[in-house]
């Protein structure tokens, strides 16, 4: 099967042309460069201010019975700052899917691709931007963000995540949003050829024909320019000239996408319990329109780790219901989905709990009562950021420390014996060693990067994986060894939850997946 798809050029679909890219408004509002190339081909010029799309097929309206929180335009640079630090803690894009290494389990609806290139984790800059060197020649995918670049030679390229709701009137129906919206400058812009967008749509098998564009944004215009080709997984453009761009689509059928769920905890002095529920696209700046809007919002927030993706496909225009288990105040009990990317006010569903207490939380589409995502809450997931002061529901301090001192010297004994085990008399899996096959899944997964991660995250020293590689030639057994390694140093602690915590603000999106999917299994 062919890499990339090719689109027909008719008058109609004529050369036109998806767990966390993250953006501070600072990225977000710097003034765009007005000397841009004019881009080639049948690019349709777009004057700013003409009337916008909303979201596409679903109206903003459709939406409205959704708590909605206004993100701010305008910030002192005292709290510009303090959002970066708390951007560094957000967790990576939830989904970044690459047709040679999945960061989540395949959609089983998606044909499945086998495209071979490097993958390259990029420098953090300040601002939220990123900062990748590439040596030569060749196709390089960014870990982080899912960007595919193709080069034609050595080249330095900085880039950073947009929000689409401020470009909002530059997208016209009855095109969409198809995802995220990134800002890609180059110091040898001719060495870049072509970008590949991630999207957060499901393409079926490759049945679908949809229609893609890349909607370039210069100064305070627009173009909708085609792209060359697509994939299950990304849009592919030829390289005009470098601004903000980002992917559209159009199609005669009903929209399905990849989508995550995303909770918030309030945290304040009273006792009783409140979320709010986020359902989005998979899409990077949708995600961070939302960590956004949460910031900015008059309550202070933590953000619930849990997995997000859902596993059924999300549909414009239909209608969710969110259950709870046992019986909270949620309102609105029922959504009708849609793409929320250029809607400045962010939907989301509040869960309201009188007496604290663990539950667990369900979306379910109505037509089928399918389940489309799930989650079991604890006290454990958000206590140790909480301020809450509900005495009465916690166990006390000494009771618990007294429990889990017990407990852990009891996994301890197990492992002696045999190092899997599923038997823990606290069920807490976090404290579970590593086993060799979760390192050697993890040490596939890492990137040309491995020693500076390894030295700066995992505190192991340049001899130590000279020694390595010196005895060991195969790169995937020396990363496996350097791991091994560090659970031995860490003895008792060699646990998923402690490589991730270490890992998680350096590493790609699909070992934080990974990580976490050993936690739950």
């Amino acid at each position: 099967m062919k890499r990339w798809q090719r689109i027909a050029r008719s008058s109609h679909a004529c050369p036109i042309l998806s767990s966390s890219g993250i953006e501070s408004l600072s990225a977000d509002e710097h003034e765009l460069e007005t000397s841009c190339e004019e881009s080639t081909g049948c690019a349709e010029e777009l004057p700013a201010g003409e009337g916008s799309s909303g979201s596409g097929s679903g109206s903003p309206s459709s939406s409205s019975s959704s708590n909605s929180e206004d993100d701010s335009d305008t910030e002192e640079s005292d709290t510009r700052r303090s959002d970066e630090e708390q951007e560094k803690k957000e967790s990576r894009p939830v989904c970044n899917e690459s047709d040679g290494a999945d960061c989540l389990p395949h959609c089983e609806h998606c044909r499945k691709e086998n495209a071979q290139r490097e993958q390259v984790t990029p420098r953090k800059l300040s601002g939220g931007q990123y900062l990748m060197k590439l040596d030569a020649e060749g196709t390089y995918e960014c870990s982080v963000t899912g960007l595919i670049f193709e080069v034609n030679k050595a080249v330095t390229i900085n880039y950073s995540l947009l929000s689409w709701s401020k470009y909002a009137g530059l997208v016209k129906a009855p095109w969409v949003v198809g995802g995220p919206l990134f800002d890609v400058r180059c110091e040898a812009p001719s060495a870049l050829t072509s970008i590949a967008f991630p999207h957060s749509l499901c393409l079926g098998d490759g049945g679908s024909h949809p229609a893609f564009k890349v909607l370039h944004i210069k100064g305070a215009g627009a173009a909708m320019e085609p792209s060359t080709d697509f994939s299950a997984s990304h849009v592919r453009w030829l390289v005009s000239s470098l601004s903000p761009v980002g992917p559209l689509i159009r199609s005669e059928e009903p929209l399905l996408y990849h989508g995550v769920v995303i909770l918030y905890k309030a945290i304040d002095d009273d006792p009783s319990l409140l979320f709010r529920v986020y359902v989005a696209t998979n899409n990077d700046s949708f995600i961070k329109d939302i960590s956004r809007t949460v910031k900015h919002s008059k309550k202070k927030f933590i953000k619930i780790d849990k997995p997000p993706v859902c596993q059924k496909l999300l549909q414009n225009g239909k209608r969710y219901r969110l259950i709870c288990e046992p019986e909270a105040e949620i309102t609105p009990e029922e959504i009708e989905f849609v793409d929320g990317s250029l809607l400045k006010l962010k939907s989301y569903i509040e869960v309201y709990f009188e007496k604290p207490d663990d539950f667990t939380l369900s979306l379910v589409e109505l037509d089928s009562d399918a389940v489309v995502w799930k989650a079991k809450l604890r006290e454990s997931d958000w206590i140790h950021y909480d301020q809450n002061k509900n005495e009465q529901t916690r166990i006390p301090s000494s009771v618990k420390r007294r429990k889990s001192t017990n407990s852990f010297s009891e996994e301890e004994k197990h492992c002696s014996k045999k190092q899997r085990s599923n038997n823990y008399t606290d069920g807490i899996k976090s404290r579970s060693l590593l086993t060799d096959q979760q390192l050697m899944v993890i040490a596939k997964l890492f990137g040309v990067e491995w020693k500076e991660i390894a030295i700066e995250c995992l505190e192991m020293e340049m001899k130590d994986i000279q020694q390595i590689q010196a005895n060991e030639e195969e790169v995937n057994i020396q990363k496996f060894l350097m791991l091994s390694k560090w659970r031995e140093r860490e003895q008792s602690n060699g646990t998923a939850q402690a490589l991730c915590n270490r890992l998680r603000e350096k590493v790609s999106y699909e070992i934080v997946q990974a990580l976490e999917g050993f936690l739950a299994e």
